[in-house]
């Protein structure tokens, strides 16, 4: 059987406590995987000088040409998972098995991270605002203009606390490596898969392996990772964010509470833009935190609501095989079952209308796990408890907002399509600070601009700018 070990700075290390990775569907172990203390990573955190010094050592140019043949090898080639070789295909399969998703979700989500590898010099550039990449490594430079300049990484390392949920959160941290910095990496206890591969595949195209390190475990493996590492990337729900939020070494993906809205002069042509509203609410399962979880219009809702209601209501579990499977599988039937009768509850406020009961119940319960079919709820309020929910499958609720309201009824919103051309309104948006990333147009919210970061800069994260003076002839590096 298939042992996924622990990676020690590149050295495979098979723990004599594992865990199970199970099929989703028929309960059969698919793998196993190491489970490490807390303690390891503890010890370990004394070699992530070298990591960064080792990435530090490779010219730009030559980095970037390792990842564009990284994310090849990612994408179409063989890599050593725990000493047996595992193809794409076979990458997909395991994955699927441990996580619910539909191998063609699966497929899309391994042609993001695939693009981003691809694209790391341009992503790079723009994530920088056009920096010579080389401050970075070097930490200092010169402008064009004459100006120095100095760049100081906070941290020779990332520490990551990865989830399970979706595969394509994972290109959040991939320009970490082209920042000569190394990963400190806790993988989801179901998903370990897509951060092993991409170290293989880093490391098969010639990447020091003591760049990365990758420790499974439990809650003390979490802990020890954001204790040791100066600055620390994790991904939860808002419990998390709540926790965090005033940390600055820490810079925490939770939900987005995403958003569709509709300004006066479009509101009339909604027919138009039900398929950009469907997409936003139901591609990749529903799964990511750019998903939209809710639609505001200042006319026309419920109008808007059952037509997208009728899009995605009739979308019904699949095989993951199916090449027209859409909907992940919950591999935890009790989260399923908590969160229909959490929706059920809400539904109980007046107020709030389920327009895709007709098409089917919510709730499919398998022996060991569970769907959640796609649900559009129209509410009369913008009020309702459900315009201020945001789950892991296709759920959005629909309200009628008038448009001097729209902004501060929508809340903290990660991604805000807005479908206007007033003018005025348009200037309101782009100075509204709740709202992160701003769609103007038929765009829908799971669209992203790779060359533009979604949630914080990862560069200004990890360095700080700072003064740098120096008279001729005296810096000698």
């Amino acid at each position: 059987m298939l042992h996924i070990p622990a990676l020690r700075w590149g050295e495979p290390y098979k723990s004599l406590d594992a865990d199970k990775l199970i099929r989703f569907d028929t309960g059969e172990t698919v793998a196993e995987m190491s489970k490490v203390v807390g303690g390891i990573v503890e010890r370990d955190i004394r070699h992530a000088p070298r990591a960064r010094q080792l990435l530090r050592d490779i010219p730009m140019a030559d980095l970037f040409a390792l990842t564009k043949k990284a994310a090849d090898i990612f994408l179409t080639g063989t890599v050593d998972i725990g000493g047996q070789a595992q193809t794409p295909e076979d990458y997909v399969k395991v994955q699927s098995a441990t996580t619910g998703l539909p191998y063609q979700l699966c497929r899309n989500n391994m042609k993001k991270n695939h693009f981003v590898m691809q694209n790391m010099a341009a992503i790079l550039d723009a994530l920088t605002r056009g920096l010579n990449p080389e401050f970075l490594r070097a930490g200092h430079g010169v402008e064009s203009r004459g100006v120095p300049l100095s760049y100081q990484a906070l941290s020779p390392v990332l520490g990551m606390i990865l989830p399970n949920n979706s595969p394509g959160v994972h290109s959040l941290w991939l320009p970490v490596i082209n920042m000569q910095i190394g990963l400190v990496i806790k993988p989801g206890s179901a998903e370990p898969w897509t951060p092993n591969r991409i170290a293989a595949s880093f490391v098969q195209a010639g990447l020091p392996k003591q760049a990365i390190a990758i420790y499974p475990g439990g809650h003390d493996v979490g802990g020890a990772v954001m204790n040791v590492c100066k600055r620390s990337l994790v991904f939860g729900g808002q419990q998390m964010v709540d926790q965090y939020k005033s940390n600055p070494n820490v810079q925490v993906h939770g939900p987005g509470w995403s958003k569709v809205i509709f300004g006066d002069d479009m509101a009339d042509q909604w027919e138009q833009y039900v398929q950009v509203v469907a997409d936003s609410i139901a591609v990749n399962s529903g799964r990511g935190c750019i998903n939209a979880s809710a639609v505001y219009t200042p006319r026309h809702g419920r109008k808007l609501a059952v037509a997208v209601a009728e899009k995605i209501g009739p979308t019904q579990p699949l095989p993951p095989e199916d090449e027209k499977s859409a909907l992940a599988a919950f591999t935890n039937p009790k989260m399923a079952e908590a969160i229909n009768a959490e929706i059920e509850q809400d539904l109980k406020t007046p107020g709030a209308h389920d327009l895709t009961a007709r098409f089917g119940p919510r709730l499919v319960m398998h022996e060991r796990h569970a769907y959640l079919r796609p649900t559009v709820i129209y509410c009369d309020s913008p009020d309702h408890p459900l315009m201020r929910k945001e789950y892991l499958f296709p759920f959005a609720a629909v309200t009628e907002t008038p448009q001097d309201q729209l902004i501060s009824k929508i809340g903290s919103t990660l991604v805000c399509t807005a479908l206007t051309k007033n003018s005025k309104f348009q200037r309101e948006l782009l100075d509204a600070v709740n709202i992160d990333r701003l769609n103007f147009g038929a765009i829908p919210t799971v669209q992203l601009n790779w060359l533009q970061p979604h949630e914080g800069n990862i560069v200004e994260f990890l360095f700080r700018s700072r003064a740098l003076q120096y008279a001729e002839g005296a810096l000698a590096i």
